[in-house]
């Protein structure tokens, strides 16, 4: 596949995983809303709306642990690899990346586990298979591994701004 069109491909996909964490925003905002208005005005509320609504929030928090990643703007710490120059510095993107990759393949193979023995098991109200949750985490190791894939193949260095890269080697 060509740059522009693998250029394409991501815009498309990070459009989707915004307006996908729009709508779970919304949804979520909507249930706990209307909860709230529910029992502080009628001393009741809807049950079906809590589970939803955590449903929500879980894959929200994965979606967006992947566009973050995109634009560099995850969790980093950088207070030695910004004062190392040259190889130390391509060796410690190499050896981040590396375990990156690895934490990422034990969490896409424990979330497959917990989607199959989440196949047979419902959630309590409202009945969904518990693997829809368990899926969201496959989702974001998938997501994270293909991310760092992409970053790796345009020798991005880890923390660098997105499309400002010179490269690992400097």
């Amino acid at each position: 596949m060509n740059s522009p069109t693998l250029a394409r491909c991501g815009l498309w996909l990070r459009r989707l995983a915004e307006a996908a964490m729009a709508l779970g925003m919304a949804g979520m905002v909507l249930a706990v809303f209307t909860n709230v208005v529910l029992r502080y005005v009628f001393d009741t509320g809807i049950v079906f709306y809590e589970e939803l609504s955590r449903l929500l929030f879980v894959w929200l928090v994965c979606i967006g642990a992947i566009v973050a990643s995109v634009e560099h703007k995850h969790l980093g710490f950088d207070m030695l690899t910004s004062r190392l120059k040259g190889w130390p510095r391509t060796a410690c993107a190499v050896l981040a990346r590396l375990g990156i990759a690895y934490v990422m393949v034990l969490v896409a193979i424990g979330s497959w586990r917990q989607v199959e023995a989440g196949m047979e098991s419902r959630s309590t109200v409202i009945g969904y298979p518990l693997a829809l949750a368990a899926a969201s985490t496959l989702v974001l190791a998938v997501g994270m591994l293909a991310v760092l894939a992409v970053q790796v193949l345009q020798r991005e260095r880890p923390g660098a701004p997105h499309g400002k890269d010179e490269g690992l080697v400097e």
